[in-house]
C-alpha cells in the first residue's frame, strides 16, 4: 500500500462513486483529506465519521465551475493544513445520443464547461501553491473517448479530449517544479447509475471504483515520480 502519512489530498467530487472510494483509499493510506462536494448535505452523509475529525476538512457548496468557489476551497485547505500534496479531480458528467448536426449548442458547452473548464480552474487554483513548496500530484479524470471521437458522442469526446490535453500541458509545464501531472482513461465504471442505464451489460467486465482509486493512488505516490503527462488506461474488460 502506498504511505500517505502527513500528506494533504484535495478530492473533488467526493461523495461521487469514485470520489468516495478514493477518500476511503487515501485515508487507510494514512492522508489527510479536503473533502469537496456541491451539495451542501451529502458529505456529511457519505462521511459521518469524518465530520469535525482534526485531519480532514470536508467542504460543501462548492461551485468548480466558479474561480472564486474553487479559491475559496483552495484558501480552505492552506489555512488548515498549511500545504496541498495531491489533487483528485473527479467531477465530470455525461452526455450523448446525438450526431453533430442535431446536438445543441447547450450539451457542447455543459460537457466543455463540466470536464474540461473545471479541471483548468481546479488546477489553476492549486498549481501555484504546489510550485511554493517545490513538489505535489495532480491526477485529472479523463476517459477513452478522448482519445478517438466516436458516433454521437461529439461533445463528450471533444471535453475528454480537452482533459488529456490540458494534462500533457500542465505537465510539461510544471515538470521543472518537481510536480507531477497526469489523468488516467476509465472503461466503464462499475456503478449503480451504470447498471440502472445498461441492465442488460456484464458487470463483471465492468472497472471496479476501488481499483481506479487503486491506479490514481499510485499515480499520487512517489513511486510515480518519473510519470509526467501521461494518460493511463484502465479499461478492466469493457
Amino acid at each position: 500500500m502506498c504511505d500517505f502519512k502527513n500528506q494533504v489530498a484535495i478530492i473533488t467530487g467526493a461523495t461521487g462513486n469514485l470520489g468516495s472510494a478514493l477518500a476511503r483509499a487515501f485515508r487507510e493510506a494514512g492522508a489527510r483529506l479536503v473533502l469537496v462536494d456541491r451539495h451542501d448535505d451529502l458529505l456529511e452523509k457519505a462521511f459521518p465519521d469524518l465530520v469535525d475529525v482534526p485531519d480532514c476538512l470536508l467542504v460543501s457548496c462548492a461551485d468548480l465551475t466558479n474561480i472564486d468557489d474553487v479559491n475559496l476551497v483552495v484558501t480552505k485547505a492552506i489555512n488548515h493544513f498549511g500545504r496541498i500534496d495531491a489533487l483528485v479531480h473527479t467531477v465530470g458528467g455525461f452526455r450523448a445520443g446525438t450526431p453533430v448536426h442535431e446536438t445543441p449548442l447547450t450539451t457542447l458547452d455543459f460537457m466543455l464547461t463540466l470536464n474540461a473548464k473545471t479541471v483548468f480552474i481546479t488546477n489553476q487554483a492549486i498549481i501555484p501553491h504546489m510550485i511554493r513548496q517545490g513538489s505535489g500530484k495532480i491526477i485529472n479524470l479523463a476517459a477513452r473517448p478522448g482519445l478517438q471521437g466516436r458516433a454521437n458522442m461529439a461533445a463528450y469526446s471533444a471535453s475528454k479530449a480537452a482533459v488529456i490535453r490540458l494534462t500533457e500541458s500542465a505537465a510539461a509545464e510544471l515538470n521543472p517544479y518537481g510536480i507531477n501531472v497526469n489523468c488516467v482513461l476509465p472503461g466503464t465504471i462499475d456503478t449503480p447509475q451504470n447498471r440502472e442505464a445498461m441492465p442488460d451489460a456484464d458487470f463483471s467486465h465492468w472497472v471496479q471504483p476501488e481499483s481506479l482509486a487503486s491506479v490514481i493512488l499510485f499515480l499520487a505516490s512517489h513511486a510515480a515520480r518519473d510519470i509526467h503527462g501521461a494518460a493511463v488506461p484502465v479499461y478492466g474488460q469493457s
